[in-house]
């Protein structure tokens, strides 16, 4: 039966980050990612980019801009409460938007030129054994990193349960001429009706933008639901190539297993649960989940290790404003703060799209502002 030191489920970001991380380990490792679509291949996202998955990708050995090229780089975005509040300031780096038909090929087109090898292959099962995983009874593994997004097969053979209804958020998301009134801004629209929920504008730089909308599964939202959240916030938009999409949010994460089989991505339910940003947390935990594939029969462990000390406090940080953020008045009270001062506004962003914390700052600016 055929061996691989290191087997990626899924070709996206988190699989692909995962990929160049275990040959960069161990450069003479055999890494495949198998995948059960040909690349390049659309997948359902805001195509939002923040600059810190760049950052992780360039650690990695990969050149940015060659990933974003011919799209624009964007520094405004506009923020609007669940109370109305509106702030607009400049982010302290310019994000990008790719779609992920591009930008996905192009990252996996990189991590082929090192040495990793392609397979369009459906998984169905694994078979985790002391010293190996068989995958399908076609091959055999050392490792295998499941990062196969939102409906992993990787974590279901793993008998990992799937995030709660309340801890699940749906969105639908297409492409649409550029909102009038944006002017090349990410917008962020929230909204105290069938609150928590919102909608996004965010521009390509060639007069089209990705918009969408997206609230909990726990409200019972359906398609008909969603286009009336993306019709009521952005109205007049006219969007086409609408799919929809589940999203598992970190709230509901589950806890790494040890042995011989990693989760990363949205298959960990690494997803923001206060903005649905989910590429930074995918490439970051694809990354430490490759470099810990070098363990072996360790591997789980020391992943979660490495999971726990670089993004621990953050994800306990995010989840605390996820709560707080059932109040639509806290949203409110955040909002004006950040309208008043950059500082918040950073901080408010870093939280949302990066590895941000709750700043003693924030909160007492915050506090002040609430009414």
């Amino acid at each position: 039966m055929e061996h691989w030191d290191v087997v990626v489920v899924g070709g996206g970001p988190a699989g692909a980050a995962s990929a160049l991380a275990a040959r960069r380990a161990d450069p003479a490792a055999s890494v495949l990612v198998l995948d059960r679509a040909d690349f390049p291949r659309d997948k359902v996202c805001g195509d939002g980019i923040a600059p810190e998955a760049l950052d992780v990708l360039a650690g990695l050995g990969i050149d940015p801009d060659a990933l974003t090229d011919g799209y624009a780089r964007l520094s405004r975005l506009r923020l609007r409460s669940p109370g109305g509040t509106t702030v607009e300031r400049t982010m302290h780096r310019p994000a990008r938007v790719v779609p992920r038909a591009v930008f996905d090929g192009r990252l996996l087109d990189a991590v082929r030129a090192t040495g990793v090898e392609l397979r369009r292959h459906a998984l169905r099962r694994l078979l985790v054994h002391p010293s190996r995983v068989v995958v399908d009874d076609v091959l055999t593994a050392g490792v295998v990193i499941g990062a196969d997004g939102a409906e992993s097969v990787v974590r279901r053979a793993l008998e990992v349960p799937p995030n709660r209804p309340e801890q699940l958020a749906i969105a639908i998301r297409g492409y649409a001429p550029e909102p009038a009134g944006t002017d090349g801004v990410q917008v962020i629209l929230t909204t105290g009706q069938r609150w928590p929920a919102y909608a996004w504008s965010f521009p390509l730089g060639d007069g089209r933008a990705n918009v969408g909308y997206g609230e909990l599964v726990s409200g019972g939202v359906n398609r008909a639901g969603l286009l009336a959240g993306l019709a009521r916030l952005l109205p007049g938009v006219e969007a086409t190539g609408l799919k929809a999409h589940r999203l598992p949010l970190s709230t509901g994460r589950p806890r790494q297993p040890d042995g011989r089989v990693l989760l990363a991505g949205d298959a960990a339910s690494l997803i923001n649960p206060l903005t649905g940003e989910g590429i930074f947390y995918a490439v970051l935990s694809g990354a430490l989940a490759g470099a810990a594939t070098v363990e072996g029969a360790g591997a789980g462990a020391a992943y979660r290790t490495a999971l726990r000390a670089r993004l621990g406090r953050h994800l306990l940080h995010s989840s605390t404003a996820s709560w707080a953020s059932r109040w639509p008045t806290v949203m409110d009270g955040v909002f004006r703060a950040a309208a008043d001062d950059q500082r918040v506004f950073d901080d408010v962003v870093a939280l949302g799209l990066a590895d941000g914390r709750l700043t003693l700052r924030t909160l007492a600016a915050a506090a002040r502002r609430l009414r």
